[in-house]
Protein backbone atom coordinates (compact mmCIF):
# COMPACT_ATOMS: atom_id res chain seq x y z
CA UNK A 1 0.00 0.00 0.00
CA UNK A 2 1.48 3.16 -0.65
CA UNK A 3 1.26 6.64 0.49
CA UNK A 4 -1.47 7.53 -1.81
CA UNK A 5 -4.04 5.02 -0.48
CA UNK A 6 -3.36 6.14 3.35
CA UNK A 7 -6.58 8.21 4.33
CA UNK A 8 -5.54 11.31 6.10
CA UNK A 9 -6.64 13.40 8.79
CA UNK A 10 -6.50 16.94 8.85
CA UNK A 11 -7.06 18.75 11.94
CA UNK A 12 -8.92 22.06 11.12
CA UNK A 13 -9.04 24.81 13.45
CA UNK A 14 -12.23 26.17 14.10
CA UNK A 15 -12.02 29.60 15.48
CA UNK A 16 -15.27 29.37 17.67
CA UNK A 17 -16.29 32.50 19.27
CA UNK A 18 -18.14 32.42 22.48
CA UNK A 19 -21.63 33.02 22.79
CA UNK A 20 -20.74 35.77 25.19
CA UNK A 21 -18.59 37.31 22.74
CA UNK A 22 -21.23 37.44 19.87
CA UNK A 23 -23.84 38.72 22.13
CA UNK A 24 -21.59 41.84 22.57
CA UNK A 25 -20.78 42.25 19.48
CA UNK A 26 -24.63 42.44 18.29
CA UNK A 27 -25.39 44.57 21.26
CA UNK A 28 -22.38 47.11 20.15
CA UNK A 29 -23.62 46.79 16.61
CA UNK A 30 -27.31 47.52 17.35
CA UNK A 31 -26.02 50.77 19.91
CA UNK A 32 -23.88 52.06 17.21
CA UNK A 33 -26.57 51.70 14.52
CA UNK A 34 -29.03 54.07 16.99
CA UNK A 35 -31.51 50.94 17.76
CA UNK A 36 -32.39 49.57 21.98
CA UNK A 37 -30.51 46.57 21.35
CA UNK A 38 -32.31 45.04 24.49
CA UNK A 39 -35.20 45.66 23.30
CA UNK A 40 -34.12 43.90 19.78
CA UNK A 41 -32.16 41.56 20.87
CA UNK A 42 -35.33 40.15 22.88
CA UNK A 43 -37.62 40.50 20.03
CA UNK A 44 -35.39 38.29 18.50
CA UNK A 45 -34.72 36.07 20.85
CA UNK A 46 -39.01 35.58 21.34
CA UNK A 47 -39.36 35.44 17.61
CA UNK A 48 -36.13 34.10 16.15
CA UNK A 49 -36.56 36.51 13.42
CA UNK A 50 -33.03 37.67 12.52
CA UNK A 51 -34.50 41.05 11.07
CA UNK A 52 -34.38 42.36 14.18
CA UNK A 53 -30.93 42.12 14.17
CA UNK A 54 -29.19 44.82 11.92
CA UNK A 55 -26.92 43.13 9.15
CA UNK A 56 -23.75 46.52 10.38
CA UNK A 57 -20.65 44.41 11.28
CA UNK A 58 -22.24 41.24 10.32
CA UNK A 59 -24.33 41.27 13.60
CA UNK A 60 -27.22 39.09 12.01
CA UNK A 61 -24.68 36.27 10.64
CA UNK A 62 -23.43 36.37 13.86
CA UNK A 63 -26.28 36.02 16.45
CA UNK A 64 -27.60 32.94 14.07
CA UNK A 65 -24.96 30.95 15.08
CA UNK A 66 -26.52 30.59 18.54
CA UNK A 67 -28.83 27.84 19.15
CA UNK A 68 -32.20 30.23 20.76
CA UNK A 69 -32.64 27.93 23.71
CA UNK A 70 -28.69 27.51 24.44
CA UNK A 71 -29.17 31.20 24.83
CA UNK A 72 -32.03 31.59 27.44
CA UNK A 73 -30.48 28.41 29.14
CA UNK A 74 -26.98 30.60 29.55
CA UNK A 75 -28.94 34.22 29.75
CA UNK A 76 -30.90 32.08 32.58
CA UNK A 77 -27.64 30.92 34.57
CA UNK A 78 -25.99 34.26 33.90
CA UNK A 79 -28.99 36.32 35.84
CA UNK A 80 -29.55 33.38 38.36
CA UNK A 81 -25.26 33.01 39.16
CA UNK A 82 -25.01 36.77 39.40
CA UNK A 83 -28.07 37.24 42.34
CA UNK A 84 -26.43 34.61 44.26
Amino acid sequence: MDDLDLTRKFDVVDKKIGTREILSSVYDSLKLKGYNPINQIVGYILSEDPTYITNYNNARALICRIDRDELLQELVESYLEKDS
